[in-house]
């Protein structure tokens, strides 16, 4: 299928707008690219946006988070949001429109964790924050009237990786019991790197190869690489992890990878849904206020949470 319509728009407006490529940017110029590019939305309604935080015991870190509560009253399933952007770049801000979208299409509350960033703090440090601050569920739960038996993980790019990394720590360290797991255009692979879309996609849909080379040479050092809380296709066993819905796009150098972990899981006995966006690029969940055609990635995003977290 053709690049979408309004995607060859966006792209054609980048391409006149010009600029150096991310890979040739210092690190604090592309961290601020990407606030410029995804700003928060307070437009987007729902009931109360705070921001928060919690301390790590035996670490003494202090782990900030921003938690978006839906409209209404009673008791409401948590889901906790890591953003996107390589582990390098993004952080609360970027990631706000999606999760008030979250918040109000699955009426459960969204817990966004600012995990450290890369190259300040490499693996592991960004998949032990979102895991830190999954085991305060039960805190989190008390201060904001959530139900800390109805958790969901969610992220997308970089994210994905996070949610699908926290899923197998949980399962791995007896952790929290987790209800589903949203994994968007998930980076889920350092090692192979000959996947085809990687190579169709390599440039001109926004991410390129050459980025994401960029990404993890910031994040991972090669030998750690084949770790699966790094690369979680890389792990043995996929059993005993949360259904899972996974959604790509056609024009995604990350396209087969996020593919090829939902076969894996498929194999394993999981619950999964991989869906494939035709016409779209990476960071179509971030473009749901900006491009209408991609509301239905979201819509379906939502609809799986809310079902999954509402299973008894």
């Amino acid at each position: 299928m053709p690049l979408h319509p309004e995607y060859q728009a966006l792209l054609s407006q980048l391409a006149e707008a010009g600029g150096p490529a991310l890979t040739e940017m210092p690190i604090a110029d592309a961290r601020e690219m990407m606030r410029v590019a995804q700003p928060p939305r307070p437009d987007v309604e729902i009931g109360n946006v705070t921001d928060d935080s919690i301390s790590v015991s035996d670490t003494g870190l202090e782990i900030p988070f921003r938690v978006y509560c839906p409209v209404g009253q009673g008791v409401k399933p948590m889901i906790f949001m890591y953003h996107g952007g390589g582990w390098v770049i993004g952080d609360l801000d970027t990631a706000d429109s999606q999760s008030r979208e979250v918040c109000r299409l699955t009426d459960a509350i969204v817990i966004s964790v600012d995990y450290r960033l890369a190259p300040e703090h490499k693996f592991p440090s960004a998949a032990e924050d979102c895991y830190a601050a999954l085991l305060a569920s039960e805190e989190l739960a008390n201060r904001y009237n959530g139900d800390p038996n109805r958790i969901a993980v969610a992220g997308d790019s970089a994210g994905g990786n996070l949610a699908a990394v926290v899923a197998q720590m949980s399962r791995d360290r007896k952790g929290p019991e987790l209800k589903f797991q949203l994994l968007v255009y998930p980076v889920t692979d350092g090692v192979k790197t000959d996947y085809v879309s990687m190579k169709e996609n390599a440039e001109g849909y926004m991410l390129t190869s050459a980025a994401m080379e960029w990404f993890w040479d910031h994040y991972c050092s090669p030998e750690n690489r084949s770790n699966p809380y790094a690369s979680p296709i890389q792990a043995d066993d996929l059993a005993d992890l949360p259904p899972a819905l996974i959604q790509t796009a056609e024009f995604d150098p990350l396209r087969d990878e996020g593919e090829a972990y939902g076969e894996r899981l498929r194999q394993a006995g999981i619950p999964v849904q991989v869906t494939r966006y035709d016409g779209f690029i990476h960071g179509f969940f971030s473009h749901s206020q900006l491009l209408p055609s991609t509301q239905v990635a979201m819509q379906e995003a939502c609809t799986a949470l809310k079902e999954n977290l509402n299973n008894e």
